[in-house]
């Protein structure tokens, strides 16, 4: 925006006297100034520049479409919807600033004014945007980063595994035993199936950031109590991860649970996350990763407990953040650092909560609580 350090101001002002008078004091300090008369045409001169202007200053009271009428145009475009406005408006006239103040204006500078009072206000809007736009361009910055790590790593490395084992298929198919071609053929599932989950969950984390999965939830969600069969079949899944670190997946389901609301194929996601986290952290073989549903006053719990690495206290505000990593460079076998923001979603969706105790080096233990259903509430599900 501008050219240079040069800021790029519109002028929106009826009063020709007045507009020239704005455009002289901001021209004579460095500032490119855009002018119009009315909304329509601050529209116009909008439409026409490459690039938004940096600022826009604006009475309230013109022809054609007021300052009001103007700012709600620009707010409705996503590429103009930044840029910070300063109405302009007479002196006396409180219900226009609280107007302006409730709509989102960013300042308001009372006419009569003298040149200090409009650089002032120009030079702080500026000065916010800009900070406002480093911080953006941060975060940017760190997504762009945390997305490139995970596509060195998390896709590369399952992705390793299925193109080795399928070339030393095609290669030496003829001098392999039975037990080699199912030794790879069990390598290349499981790198395919690393890579099913990572491009599944980072669905989910679009459908549940966007509020889809929402939508999807509602109209999904069924009464469920199979609490045995959910987890048994998880325990299944991560059998072969579970040897491949030493340790044993165990179940135990109290007997009686009451039934909750669950979209089944979200909730056992979100599951399924903490239980790859649980086996991934284990680095203790021979200590199990326990699986636990029981009740607990309006709720069914299900706690999924491992006693391996366990997490630093000054990190445990941080883990449900998407792609957030406790030390990735060192543990590379963490994961893309979605699980625990898609544990997160998926249990506020249904109106549950999460908890996780975690002691540094012992283990640590996630506990999800999903609310009971009420007899009343059974045919609603």
């Amino acid at each position: 925006m501008g050219t240079g350090n040069t800021a790029t101001i519109l002028v929106v002002e009826d009063d020709m006297h007045l507009m020239e008078g704005i455009r002289d004091i901001l021209e004579l300090n460095g500032y490119r100034v855009f002018t119009a008369t009315n909304g329509v045409a601050g529209l116009e001169v909008l439409n026409a520049q490459p690039k938004p202007p940096d600022l826009i200053v604006s009475d309230i009271m013109m022809p054609r479409m007021d300052g009001y009428d103007f700012f709600n145009a620009v707010r409705a475009r996503q590429n103009w919807v930044t840029i910070p406005f300063i109405f302009l408006t007479a002196k006396g006239e409180r219900d226009d600033i609280h107007r302006g103040k409730r709509m989102g204006a960013e300042d308001y500078v009372v006419k009569p004014f003298d040149a200090d009072d409009l650089l002032v206000a120009v030079s702080a809007k500026l000065d916010r945007k800009k900070q406002l736009d480093n911080a953006w361009h941060g975060e940017v910055s760190d997504i762009k980063h945390n997305i490139l790590t995970i596509l060195n790593h998390e896709l590369r490395t399952p992705l390793t595994y299925v193109v080795a084992y399928a070339d030393m298929l095609h290669r030496d198919a003829d001098d392999l035993s039975k037990d080699d071609m199912r030794a790879f053929l069990r390598g290349i599932n499981a790198g395919a199936g690393r890579l099913r989950r990572l491009v599944e969950n980072f669905i989910l984390l679009v459908e549940l950031e966007t509020g889809e999965a929402e939508n999807t939830y509602n109209w999904r969600k069924r009464l469920f109590s199979s609490y045995e069969a959910l987890l048994y079949g998880i325990q299944s899944k991560y059998f072969d991860l579970a040897q491949e670190h030493g340790v044993e997946v165990e179940v135990a389901v109290e007997e009686n649970l009451l039934p909750v609301v669950v979209d089944l194929d979200y909730f056992t996601a979100a599951l399924e996350c903490l239980v790859d986290n649980a086996v991934k952290f284990s680095d203790k073989p021979g200590y199990p990763v326990q699986i636990q549903a029981f009740q607990t006053g309006d709720a069914v719990a299900i706690a999924v407990r491992d006693q391996g690495r366990g997490i630093p206290p000054q990190e445990l505000e941080n883990i449900f953040d998407t792609f957030y990593q406790i030390n990735r460079e060192k543990y590379e076998d963490q994961g893309a650092g979605s699980g625990l923001a898609i544990v997160d979603g998926v249990v506020k969706l249904h109106g549950g909560s999460v908890d996780v105790e975690s002691t540094f080096g012992e283990g640590s233990t996630f506990v999800v609580y999903l609310p009971v259903v009420n007899d009343g509430l059974e045919s609603q599900a």
